[in-house]
């Protein structure tokens, strides 16, 4: 538990990413993918339905032993939080109503983050596109771990300390790599996240906040679902920066496994990205991918040659055009 990892340095590159090129071959062969593009008008019923049945589950651990609470925690509320994260995600490619009605798609999400606990959705759609437009960007790609992160959690103990609180990582390191200043749509997210949180313990007390917050951090901590943060780009392959995932746990979450379509045609919804891979199958057919995110988080940690450090990074140049 106590051998470190060979890597010292990130994998620096000095080529364009691959999903540019990729997306412009497809299109020429394959013009029909265009009209997969466009807004999935399921999304927004499924995001209220998980949003009401976690209301309803903050209503019935309210006078479950802690326990009970801490067990359903795990089992249910860390599942359906994750979920609702890449909800978000979903949403933050305007793929709830569209394009032409950006501002909906925003006030959608801060809707779906209630039952998450921490307010995040304005910032992450804010870091998240830019981490499509220049992937692996020093200084920009907030995706990419810190040069902290990637020298001290390399020995399998701590790597395994890193991937249980991945998420307060995820909230800082914007702060330190490419802090931006505050929106007036992030203020409102918190704003509002603040005093839901104040009236549910208000209303049904402390255990219900727990089961809330707890499920978040479990649920982006050590968690099967969790698999695809190390599997979407860490390079287990050298020469391979994206990975898809095709196994069940997809249907839990929008597709996000299909992550080299997703990175090709990022306004395409998941829940067509499916129809990509069948479309263009010659072009992913080949591609390495994974059937198991359990698998994914073993082999990063029991594998002396992975780290943190194992991305790929590259320096920007030209003008750097941020949300």
């Amino acid at each position: 538990m106590g051998n470190r990892v060979a890597r010292e340095d990130f994998e620096w590159v000095y080529t364009d990413q691959p999903h540019a090129d990729r997306r412009k071959e497809i299109m020429a062969k394959y013009p029909e993918i265009k009209s997969l593009m466009g807004p999935d008008p399921r999304l927004k019923w499924i995001v209220c339905t998980m949003v009401a049945i976690q209301f309803l589950a903050f209503y019935l651990v309210k006078d479950l032993s802690w326990k009970w609470v801490m067990f359903w925690t795990y089992v249910f509320g860390s599942c359906i939080n994750h979920s609702m994260t890449l909800a978000i995600h979903e949403i933050s490619h305007n793929t709830a109503f569209g394009n032409n009605r950006a501002r909906w798609n925003r006030l959608f999400a801060i809707f779906a983050n209630l039952p998450i606990g921490l307010p995040y959705s304005a910032s992450f759609k804010r870091y998240h596109l830019d981490h499509h437009r220049y992937l692996g960007g020093d200084g920009v790609d907030v995706d990419i771990p810190s040069d902290f992160e990637g020298w001290f959690f390399c020995t399998r103990l701590r790597k395994l300390f890193w991937i249980m609180f991945q998420p307060l990582f995820y909230a800082i390191r914007p702060l330190c790599i490419n802090p931006k200043p505050i929106s007036q749509l992030e203020l409102l997210n918190v704003a509002i996240q603040l005093a839901f949180n104040a009236v549910l313990y208000w209303a049904w007390g402390a255990k219900p906040l727990v089961y809330m917050m707890m499920g978040s951090m479990l649920g982006m901590g050590l968690h099967p679902i969790s698999g695809h943060f190390i599997a979407e780009h860490y390079m287990f392959l050298k020469g391979h920066e994206t990975y898809s995932y095709y196994g069940s746990l997809n249907l839990l979450t929008f597709n996000v496994g299909y992550h080299n379509e997703h990175h090709d045609f990022p306004s395409i919804p998941g829940r067509r990205l499916p129809m990509v891979k069948e479309i263009a199958a010659e072009y992913y057919r080949d591609l390495p991918c994974y059937t198991s995110w359990v698998k994914v988080l073993y082999d990063f940690i029991m594998d002396d040659e992975l780290s943190p450090y194992s991305r790929v990074k590259r320096r920007l140049t030209g003008e750097v055009k941020q949300e």
